[in-house]
């Protein structure tokens, strides 16, 4: 990682250890509705991001709602634990503060929409570290497709072979793999079953943030 001048985090069970909640906040949102959540909702829901998950509940459960309702239901519901339950990772401060002493660039990449990224980021006072944070939504794209990224990199001043993708998605590591980037892969206990894969695909792999440190 000698070589890196620029830092692009995922969020969501990345930074922050807020995957599994994720998905009980799509059950919980859902029962809200009266709706059952599918057995398997929390594999299918992994690369979506905001407005592709909330069409999902209105087009193959059943939630009878406009989008935008949709949406700000379940970011309330969110931000709710967010603020209250959601940690940072471990390691996650020691990575940042090393990664500033020299001197690398970091933004942030996510799925979850600004007004739930900013209040998660600022909860733990580690906003500081960050010059900017880039959404799917706002891009109106997803990590299934190479654009965030590319736009975070441009936002940095950085080429993709000199920028280092911290991501615990396998979907979102293939991605950034295949445009250019240097790839590490994080553990989260969400997406348990596709650790091999994710390993596989990216050029570091991590079960804590702390290990990375030996390699900065």
């Amino acid at each position: 990682m000698k070589d890196i001048k620029g830092a692009i985090f995922d969020l969501d069970g990345t930074l922050v250890d807020s995957m599994t909640i994720w998905g009980d906040i799509a059950e919980d949102y859902l029962k809200s509705q009266g709706v059952t959540p599918h057995d398997n909702i929390r594999i299918e829901l992994r690369p979506k991001n905001t407005i592709e998950e909330c069409r999902y509940y209105i087009e193959q459960c059943g939630v009878d709602l406009p989008i935008d309702e949709v949406i700000r239901g379940r970011d309330n519901m969110m931000l709710v634990r967010y603020l209250s339950d959601v940690k940072l990772k471990t390691g996650v401060r020691e990575v940042l503060e090393a990664l500033k002493k020299r001197g690398v660039r970091m933004c942030i990449a996510t799925a979850t929409e600004r007004n739930l990224a900013e209040p998660a980021i600022k909860a733990h006072g580690i906003e500081d570290y960050f010059e900017s944070i880039f959404t799917c939504s706002e891009e109106d794209t997803s990590k299934k497709y190479p654009d965030i990224f590319l736009k975070a990199a441009k936002s940095l001043g950085t080429a993709p072979h000199e920028t280092l993708v911290i991501e615990d998605a396998l979907y979102a590591s293939e991605t950034a793999k295949n445009t250019g980037f240097v790839v590490a892969g994080v553990y989260d206990l969400a997406s348990d079953d596709l650790q091999d894969e994710l390993k596989a695909t990216c050029d570091y792999y991590f079960v804590t943030m702390n290990e990375m440190l030996t390699e900065l």
